[in-house]
């Protein structure tokens, strides 16, 4: 996931970057996750159940995450996952790696 198509999904690689970022702000479940980044990108990008839930396994398993069990906002069980040190070291090199990678390609596209 490194970037959207047309349809608002995303291609690998940043799934996991934006899953990172989209917990800096603090633990969330995978549903928060998602409907985090749809209204961040301003309904542009969405995240299917079936790349979110493997990214998070994903990560948890690289120890980037961590998870734990407690209730929803609707007093249903969930998992709800947050950074560990080491992810949040991650989120900061993979966001400095995007930023440099947008910049390049905003440069051939500006290119006549």
């Amino acid at each position: 996931m490194g970037k959207e198509t047309d349809s608002g999904e995303l291609i690998q690689g940043t799934l996991e970057m934006l899953v990172l970022k989209a917990l800096l702000r603090g633990p969330m479940h995978g549903y928060g996750v998602a409907e985090w980044i749809q209204q961040t990108s301003q309904q542009v990008l969405r995240v299917e159940e079936g790349a979110l839930y493997p990214a998070l396994h994903r990560l948890e398993l690289r120890g980037l995450l961590q998870s734990k069990w407690g209730a929803s906002e609707n007093n249903r069980r969930a998992k709800f996952y947050q950074l560990t040190v080491e992810g949040n070291k991650r989120l900061q090199a993979e966001s400095q790696r995007w930023a440099r990678l947008s910049a390049a390609v905003a440069f051939v596209m500006q290119a006549s």
